[in-house]
């Protein structure tokens, strides 16, 4: 506790802001080199490497900033810079755009609504708790990812980043904004009683909301979840191969 209070708050800042690029930032695009120098398709894996970089900036951006806004943009930017990136590596064009557009929309409000609470209940030491949720939702999500089956479902079913992962992941290979309402719903409705609590933080009650409405939605992925049309994920990889750049088929 004395390191913290001791440490100037300008020396935090520049802390945080270089968290939320190595979480946001870096991190992602070393998962898309990996991705790259294993033959795995971008499009097929870029859900929790999409949601990765919406988290990591948007939740510490919030957080450190102190402004919901700032965390939904930052994010927004950070997610775009990345589609590009992915599309130079090999993923082909967006089969969803629409729907793609709208789950990183509503994802990225969900973790800056994080982040925002994060600044109002802990001041300048908020983006300490925005890393720690974080690093921890990351690491659930890349065991998920590498490892299918070996987290319980409704344990996936009470993070917020594997909602994310799911609704970016059915927009880019399965069939849209339908398949993926579920937690589409949650995420927003998760947002927004956030930023309920973030603006009534000394009262209680708003917190009680929060954490039932989480439970709540969580239920409601659980029981209701779409997964990705396996038809669509073998033409998405097959247009893929079909369309990736020589250093990409020279890979394969």
């Amino acid at each position: 506790m004395r390191l913290l209070t001791s440490t100037p708050p300008l020396a935090w800042t520049a802390a945080a802001w270089c968290t939320a690029a190595l979480a946001g930032v870096a991190v992602p695009v070393l998962f898309m080199l990996v991705l790259l120098a294993t033959s795995t398709p971008l499009a097929l894996a870029s859900g929790p490497i999409f949601t990765l970089g919406l988290m990591g900036v948007g939740i510490i951006s919030a957080a450190t900033a102190g402004h919901f806004w700032i965390g939904v943009v930052l994010a927004l930017v950070n997610a775009a810079c990345l589609i590009v990136l992915a599309h130079s590596l090999g993923m082909p064009a967006l089969s969803h755009p629409a729907s793609t557009a709208l789950a990183m929309v509503i994802a990225s409000g969900s973790f800056a609504a994080r982040g925002a609470l994060f600044a109002k209940t802990l001041s300048h030491r908020g983006w300490l708790m925005a890393l720690f949720v974080v690093a921890g939702e990351a690491s659930v999500l890349l065991l998920a990812s590498v490892f299918p089956g070996a987290l319980p479902d409704w344990f996936l079913a009470l993070l917020p980043a594997q909602w994310a992962s799911i609704a970016i992941q059915t927009a880019l290979t399965g069939t849209g904004t339908a398949a993926a309402m579920s937690v589409l719903i949650a995420l927003a409705g998760t947002a927004a009683t956030t930023l309920l609590a973030a603006r009534l933080w000394l009262h209680r009650w708003p917190y009680l909301l929060m954490f039932t409405a989480w439970l709540g939605l969580s239920a409601l992925v659980y029981f209701w979840t779409a997964p990705t049309a396996p038809g669509a994920d073998l033409a998405f990889n097959a247009s893929a191969a079909a369309q990736a750049p020589p250093i990409v088929m020279a890979l394969h």
